[in-house]
């Protein structure tokens, strides 16, 4: 996704409106060991940030993170014209995910906030 902003033509998808989640590389990795070290972890767990975003929100962070435009939106119509019926699963579709039980756990995310976890992970200190 970086690299039409990498060119200067990023924009946000449909309305921008649509949840996204997001993590970070270093807390995939705590997750899954966290998983492993703590028997009382068991079932399925939404490896994801504790705070997702919109897409037009995620636009505006990584536009303004390497310093280039997004005024470039990419309107429903095209995206499904170049991706045809996978447009909505992938870039359209929008579902609000929380890890309630990693939260509950109290685990120590290493990033919770998009904006300050994208500068580590473009610079590979993620």
């Amino acid at each position: 996704m970086l690299m039409p902003f990498r060119f200067g033509v990023g924009g946000r998808f449909g309305t921008g409106k649509q949840w996204m989640s997001w993590i970070g590389l270093a807390d995939v990795i705590g997750i899954i060991r966290a998983a492993i070290d703590n028997e009382r972890i068991a079932g399925p767990l939404n490896v994801v940030a504790p705070n997702p975003l919109r897409n037009a929100e995620f636009t505006r962070i990584v536009a303004a993170t390497l310093h280039r435009p997004a005024i470039f939106p990419a309107p429903e119509f095209a995206l499904k014209i170049a991706l045809g019926e996978m447009a909505t699963p992938l870039l359209l579709a929008s579902q609000r995910v929380v890890p309630e039980r990693l939260l509950a756990m109290n685990y120590p995310f290493c990033f919770d906030n998009f904006a300050t976890a994208l500068p580590a992970m473009l610079s590979g200190k993620d």
